[in-house]
């Protein structure tokens, strides 16, 4: 079919502002938390699985480190189990413990796999006990209540993944940790990604989310932040809620030697490849 001429210029203009980006994170790691509403929808996750597959394409290193929340609850309600959460974390007994390795571990993470193979795709799928990546221990709140399995990151040993990004594969992590005696330890992803990001020393991190970024008190998407107007946002109460620790977890990236994090709506079609590519990007950029 001949080009349309009326939209020559529109697609050739993209492919020009796209270049400089290519060539800027050309060989350089750029961690994705992927998860939420954007694992839900065929469509969405083929979206996803097109764009990570064209970063390694043109010569990024993506890592894709993945929740899956919604599919673990409802395979406990499916089970009978209520889900129970602590200040936003889930608390995992034994039996909740079982499920988040199956779903995360299996069930979910052989699905992103399947995904971005099916789109030509090398991906490899991991959780943090495979070659020792990643070193947990019970996480202990101030409350004192007991979380069960629920686990912080001790360490994380990044050469299993940078074997995989040196043969050509595109590694995917699910969070579960393994302890001192190779007990297993439900971390939360959004941790994982930005924890395995400054260890990778990536050039950026992304976690896409179920908004649109970080909104002024007119709801208007702010683009850009500094750690300093991070601090003053939350202070003043611009960004509350559930954005707090996302935030939270983008700036300890940040700090930690990431050269810069970035909240992303995971609903919009083609985001990580919008936001990488683009001149405007499509969420919340934080920036050391």
């Amino acid at each position: 079919m001949p080009l349309d001429l009326a939209n020559a210029h529109d697609i050739a203009h993209v492919l020009t502002e796209a270049l400089p980006y290519i060539r800027r994170f050309s060989g350089k790691t750029i961690v994705i938390k992927y998860g939420g509403n954007a694992m839900r929808d065929d469509t969405m996750i083929a979206s996803f699985a097109r764009d990570v597959v064209l970063m390694k394409a043109v010569g990024m290193n993506p890592v894709v480190v993945h929740g899956g929340g919604p599919q673990i609850g409802s395979h406990l309600e499916r089970l009978g189990k209520k889900s129970e959460f602590v200040e936003g974390m889930r608390v995992t007994d034994d039996e909740t413990m079982d499920v988040v390795e199956m779903m995360l571990g299996g069930l979910v993470n052989k699905a992103v796999v399947a995904a971005i193979n099916r789109q030509g795709g090398r991906a490899v799928g991991l959780t943090g006990k495979d070659g020792g990546l990643i070193r947990a221990r019970k996480m202990l709140l101030g409350s004192g209540q007991d979380l069960g399995q629920v686990g912080e990151i001790e360490k994380i040993d990044p050469r299993v993944i940078t074997h995989l990004e040196a043969g050509g594969f595109i590694p995917v992590v699910a969070p579960i940790g393994a302890g001192e005696q190779g007990e297993a330890f439900n971390i939360n992803a959004d941790v994982a990604a930005g924890k395995m990001a400054a260890v990778l020393q990536a050039e950026k991190v992304m976690f896409l989310t179920n908004a649109l970024g970080v909104l002024d008190k007119e709801n208007r998407l702010v683009t850009g932040l500094s750690v300093h107007d991070v601090e003053r946002l939350i202070a003043d109460g611009t960004i509350s809620g559930g954005m707090v620790p996302k935030v939270r977890y983008a700036l300890d990236a940040v700090n930690s030697g990431v050269k810069n994090a970035v909240i992303i709506d995971g609903r919009v079609e083609h985001a990580v490849l919008l936001e990488l590519f683009t001149d405007a990007g499509v969420g919340t950029l934080i920036r050391g």
